[in-house]
């Protein structure tokens, strides 16, 4: 994963939910209601940032979840 930069395949799409007052990931057949930090983590996933950068972003402890989480959307086909 080292030197990966992530960013949203194709075929996903963020967007804000004025409604639930969420952040929502369009995908294929799914819709994905994200959690404050999962929405702060995808809108850094421009193709711009590698992993460490966008973990970086984040408090210190929270750097292993943030790379899980990376690595599950990578997983699912939401990221390339």
């Amino acid at each position: 994963m080292s030197g990966w930069k992530p960013a949203l395949s194709p075929a996903a799409h963020l967007r804000r939910c004025d409604v639930r007052q969420a952040e929502l990931l369009i995908v294929p057949e799914r819709i994905v209601v994200l959690n404050d930090e999962a929405a702060a983590i995808v809108r850094l996933c421009d193709g711009s940032r590698t992993v460490e950068e966008i973990a970086a972003e984040f408090p210190p402890e929270g750097t292993a979840d943030v790379r899980c989480f990376l690595d599950d959307v990578r997983a699912q086909g939401w990221l390339r």
